[in-house]
């Protein structure tokens, strides 16, 4: 169920970013796809951050959402410095 949640809150979270930083936003797949992994990852490599806002599922939500924005970001970054954005 925790996993379940990371994923949602984290593609919840990539979306939140895209919305928020249009021009790192890969469009709502990528940013969907980006955040669920972000939000599972970060919950997986910092368990202390999960912990630190209340743990269960409120801390592994938190920290999903949390995941799911910084990795969109970064990769939405990556893309754009890499020229992802311009037409062929």
């Amino acid at each position: 169920m925790d996993l379940i949640l990371q994923l949602i809150l984290g593609a919840v979270g990539g979306n939140a970013a895209g919305a928020g930083a249009k021009n790192l936003s890969m469009g709502t797949l990528w940013n969907s796809v980006a955040g669920a992994v972000g939000g599972a990852g970060l919950t997986a490599l910092a368990p202390a951050l999960a912990a630190a806002v209340g743990g269960g599922m409120v801390g592994n939500g938190v920290s999903g959402g949390v995941g799911g924005i910084v990795l969109t970001l970064v990769a939405g970054f990556i893309k754009s410095k890499m020229g992802g954005d311009k037409a062929a």
